[in-house]
């Protein structure tokens, strides 16, 4: 999901990328290649620094009132194809943290979108194992696998997260390929545990004291939040893993 417990890193890191990184991150990766080609729409300051490389621009979600104007710019410039990069929650019971979604389509509330075939083709062909299926936009997190049940049962997505539909929504609206790749973090069957939810920010970084405050209520949450992060590290250790094996524009020119 969009919400992140980055135990493996000096601290916390859960939710949104915030303004000021995303800009940081998207002049470093335009000035590394003239070649501009992808967007990469993340939630999460790691994700983006994974995200970042030749011919790639990095966006955020939490620049929301930016996004359109981003985008605009972003297809004067040359580039042509966006994709949804990083972690998802999952929603059937077959997916474990570290598996891949390949995403088929992206679902809303409201419609679905289809990926583009030949761009999702090249990543399914390079990643060994991926999942090919829907994906899930949410706009809130989904932490209790009652609730990823029922997603589950009636949307028929494999994995949900707070980017995908975002994405669907820009890069139709912008004549752009899309593409949604996603690894899974916390399994259907796994809660996430309050205090992680507690310490989501509104900047997008972790508020440690509330988070901490809340783990001091509960502290039977200790063992979920360890789990948790455990997970978090297969994740971002994937992450890393598939953004080297992708190359240079995620693949997109070589699906082209």
């Amino acid at each position: 999901m969009a919400y992140h417990s980055d135990f493996a890193g000096a601290g916390f890191e859960i939710g949104n990328l915030s303004r000021g990184d995303t800009g940081q991150v998207a002049d470093s990766a335009a000035a590394q290649d003239h070649r501009r080609t992808v967007i990469a729409f993340v939630g999460m300051a790691f994700e983006a620094r994974i995200a970042a490389g030749p011919g790639v621009l990095v966006m955020c979600r939490s620049d929301r009132e930016q996004l359109a104007a981003m985008a605009d710019s972003a297809v004067r410039q040359g580039y042509r194809g966006m994709i949804s990069f990083g972690v998802a929650g999952g929603l059937a019971d077959s997916l474990r943290p570290g598996d891949w979604v390949v995403a088929s389509a992206v679902h809303d509330s409201q419609s679905v979108r289809e990926t583009d075939s030949a761009w999702s083709r090249k990543l399914l062909s390079a990643i060994d194992g991926a999942h090919y299926a829907p994906i899930l936009g949410v706009d809130n997190p989904v932490a209790e696998p009652a609730m990823k049940r029922e997603l589950r049962r009636t949307s028929g997505a494999a994995a949900c997260d707070m980017e995908s539909h975002v994405v669907s929504r820009l890069a139709e609206a912008h004549g752009l390929a899309f593409a949604a790749l996603r690894v899974i973090v916390d399994p259907a069957q796994r809660k996430v545990p309050r205090a992680a939810l507690a310490g989501m920010g509104p900047d997008g970084r972790t508020d440690v004291p509330a988070l901490l405050r809340d783990l001091v209520k509960r502290p039977s949450q200790f063992v979920q939040l360890a789990r948790l992060a455990l997970d978090t590290l297969t994740a971002r250790t994937e992450l890393q893993r598939v953004r080297n094996l992708l190359g240079p524009h995620f693949g997109l020119l070589d699906a082209i």
